[in-house]
């Protein structure tokens, strides 16, 4: 199917799609008390429900999969399909000021903003609703389309495995949810706690480090009471796999207890550790592991948490590293930068994705996405954690644009309208594509 004819498609039914998008939006699909039906969370579940009764209304086979997945199918065969893997479940809106209501959908100057419209539900929608505009001008594929959307992705992808465990995988297919063209390989993610006790009774004098912390973010508002005086700090948020465009209050509460001397002793020392290896140190170069290849680019480290426990401190670091290398690497040298009698332990553990560059399918996507921009696909890799790490035979793919980044999980979490629009012409391109359509 031409550009110009995917193109007048949407904008023939541009209204539908966006009052669906905007009531899926409005759903807080962030994760919440287990459930007997809801193993993330009620809001999980409610995405869940919406998204499988859009489903059935468009005329496709729709299932929820152990309450944790709704497939949404086209086609008959169960055990080989093409696979669109996407997420409905958001981070919290944060501690950041929104300028716009964070739960709902809201349009000004033709950007899109509220809380999933990039991550993910924007992608997912625009991937239905393409189903949809696909299936009504009468095509039919010849290998099954399954979208299969999950309800975990932000907080581990523990649906995956629910879902693996009564569904055949696919045989190949994309996740929506990085960036474009297609992502052929996703760097090892490995996250440490590093926990210093503090032995000269200097961290007496300082009270709990409160703020909003975790792990996919850099921490901007954190603060701490010493000796009776309350000392804060305020950066800027970002995704903790790009933390070059944020500004960490971690290291800036670190160094302003520093500057205005409110802190002695081996706490004081443990400060300046902390300023000197990390402080705008994004490139592992301050641990000693600047680590980097062609494939890849250079490490990122971003520390994401840090707390007092008793009279010990315990940091939290995130380390994306590049795809020839190995978490053994990034240990050996964590080993000989931290401070002595430290303790270090591994958190989390994902070690890097390749997918075969000369895969035709991975050609197929990028003749997909060279239709619709009309810009070159050369492969690239991503920074970033997908469903690909889990779901077997898929590859990150959109929706995000070269040059756009760090716009996920922040306040005002925007989408060019414009741009959604190229998702769903992509995606279609796709499936026909990968579904054997043809005019």
């Amino acid at each position: 199917m031409k550009k110009e004819t995917l193109a007048a498609l949407y904008d023939e039914h541009h209204t539908e799609f966006m009052d669906a998008l905007r009531a899926i939006m409005q759903i807080k699909s962030v994760r919440g008390p287990r459930r007997p039906d809801a193993p993330f969370g009620s809001g999980p579940r409610a995405v869940l429900d919406a998204a499988a009764e859009l489903g059935t209304a468009y005329g496709f086979q729709t299932n929820v999969i152990d309450s944790a997945m709704t497939v949404i199918q086209w086609g008959a065969d169960d055990d080989h399909y093409i696979g669109i893997v996407s997420h409905m479940d958001v981070v919290p809106a944060g501690e950041t000021a929104w300028h716009f209501p964070p739960y709902d959908l809201t349009e000004q100057n033709g950007r899109l903003y509220g809380r999933g419209i990039l991550d993910n539900k924007g992608p997912s929608m625009a991937c239905l609703f393409g189903m949809k505009l696909l299936k009504d001008a009468g095509y039919q594929p010849q290998k099954t389309i399954r979208l299969i959307l999950g309800s975990d992705e932000e907080s581990g992808s523990a649906d995956v495995s629910r879902y693996l465990a009564s569904q055949a995988p696919p045989e190949f297919g994309f996740t929506p949810d990085c960036k474009f063209p297609v992502v052929y390989g996703e760097r090892g993610i490995v996250n440490y706690q590093l926990t210093t006790p503090i032995t000269d009774g200097s961290l007496d004098d300082i009270g709990e480090i409160r703020g909003d912390q975790a792990s996919d973010h850099v921490p901007d508002q954190l603060e701490v009471t010493v000796n009776g005086e309350t000392i804060s700090a305020r950066g800027r948020r970002a995704p903790s796999n790009a933390p070059e465009l944020g500004q960490n209050a971690i290291t800036q509460l670190a160094e302003k207890l520093l500057n205005q001397r409110a802190v002695h002793g081996q706490l004081a020392a443990y400060c300046q550790w902390l300023v000197n290896k990390l402080a705008k140190r994004h490139d592992g170069a301050g641990l000693g592991m600047a680590f980097a290849d062609a494939a890849s680019g250079s490490l990122i480290v971003t520390p994401y948490q840090w707390q007092k426990s008793g009279q010990t401190l315990t940091l939290q670091l995130a380390m994306r590293y590049p795809v020839t290398y190995h978490e053994a690497d990034v240990t050996q040298a964590l080993t000989a930068a931290v401070l002595p009698s430290t303790d270090i332990k591994v958190i989390r553990s994902l070690p890097s994705v390749l997918h075969d560059r000369q895969d035709p399918r991975l050609q197929d996507l990028t003749q997909a996405y060279e239709q619709i921009t009309g810009q070159p696909g050369q492969l690239v890799t991503t920074t970033g954690a997908t469903y690909a790490r889990v779901m077997p035979n898929i590859v990150a793919f959109g929706p995000s644009f070269p040059g756009q980044k760090g716009i996920a999980h922040n306040a005002d979490e925007w989408m060019n309208k414009y741009d959604l629009k190229l998702n769903m012409m992509i995606d279609m391109a796709a499936m026909m594509k990968l579904g054997g359509m043809t005019d």
